[in-house]
């Protein structure tokens, strides 16, 4: 990865809060593609505020304003960017935000610690070949394959999707933790280390790996099946979803989220745009991100919450969390039975 991507990348947990409501609909394109004139529904979700956790600066902000997606929603919404998932599902259990994504592995570890989210939906990957994370070597590496990795230093950000892929990745090939050398860095380090050679390889998501691999760096392992699961989830405030009216509503907003994405994949340039201006990468990154990882919003299904036990299964036998992690006391389905984010309108 260069150093031209550090600014972007290298925030602290929580690094921008900005608000989007009916009242700043001029900040929108006259022909903004979702936005309508307002239906005049649900009067008992008017000054309802819901802060919305970015993973990374995945372009939902912006995304939402060139869209007008929220532009007729009776509540406020708000947007607080995050560097990775673990802090951002904190935040879900104490109520900082009402509703994020991360990857597979935060809901895990934040379950062992008996934080108060759930799980409620899915971002199911929409093409089996492509990964939202990889593990990488530098281009001039001599490790080829993972069992190459038997002594080595990896980078991971840890308790992330990232450091169950490591895990995952490591047990196919008949290695434990204990035959490598694992550095836990957040993203932004992480990058240092893997640029200047101070570790070997990096296991990390999109965009950062996207990016890493436009610059020359190889994928010795993606985050595919048989290995990992394609996934990543939403978790929700727990006291949100116990208050049925702001259940209500935060399913509305989350049903918003999932046409947000659909209009995207649909529209790849103005989502690679969208993430260009949130994170301040160059537009190519942008658009390598957007190519390695097509998705759509779904319901949780049988085999996430099959494919989550597995991997929480993997992090208390490898010692990671010292608490076995029931995945499907921690799922409440936020979106309708039938739910498909293809067919909205």
């Amino acid at each position: 990865m260069s150093g031209r991507t550090f600014r972007a990348l290298g925030a602290t947990v929580l690094v921008a809060v900005a608000a989007l409501s009916a009242a700043c609909g001029s900040a929108k394109p006259s022909d903004a593609p979702l936005s309508s004139s307002g239906t005049g529904e649900h009067p008992e979700w008017s000054g309802l505020t819901f802060t919305l956790g970015d993973n990374g600066g995945d372009g939902s902000e912006e995304l939402a304003k060139v869209t007008g997606a929220f532009d007729d929603a009776p509540y406020e919404v708000k947007f607080a960017r995050f560097d990775y998932g673990p802090p951002l599902v904190q935040a879900a259990a104490t109520g900082d935000i009402d509703l994020g994504y991360v990857g597979t592995v935060p809901p895990i570890t934040g379950a062992a610690k008996q934080y108060g989210f759930k799980i409620v939906a899915t971002q199911h990957g929409a093409d089996p070949t492509k990964a939202a994370e990889n593990i990488i070597v530098p281009k001039d590496s001599p490790i080829q394959t993972l069992a190459d990795l038997k002594g080595k230093k990896i980078a991971i950000p840890q308790g992330s999707s990232a450091h169950g892929l490591a895990l995952l990745a490591l047990k196919s090939v008949g290695l434990t933790p204990d035959d490598v050398e694992f550095v836990f860095l957040p993203p932004a380090a992480g990058a240092t280390a893997f640029n200047t050679g101070k570790v070997d390889a990096w296991s990390i998501w999109n965009p950062q790996s996207a990016i890493a691999v436009s610059d020359g760096a190889r994928i010795i392992a993606k985050g595919l099946p048989p290995i990992d699961q394609v996934n990543n989830y939403y978790v929700a405030n727990e006291k949100s979803l116990d208050d049925p009216v702001r259940r209500d509503a935060l399913a509305d907003v989350l049903t918003r989220i999932a046409r947000i994405f659909h209009w995207a994949q649909q529209n790849p340039e103005e989502y690679a745009k969208a993430i260009a201006k949130e994170t301040g990468v160059p537009i190519e990154d942008a658009r390598a991100t957007v190519e390695a990882y097509p998705f759509t919003v779904t319901r949780v299904l049988p085999e996430d919450i099959a494919a989550e036990q597995a991997l929480s299964d993997a992090f208390f036998e490898a010692g990671e969390i010292d608490k076995k992690v029931d995945v499907a006391e921690i799922t409440d389905n936020l979106l309708p039975d039938g739910f498909d984010a293809t067919k909205l309108p």
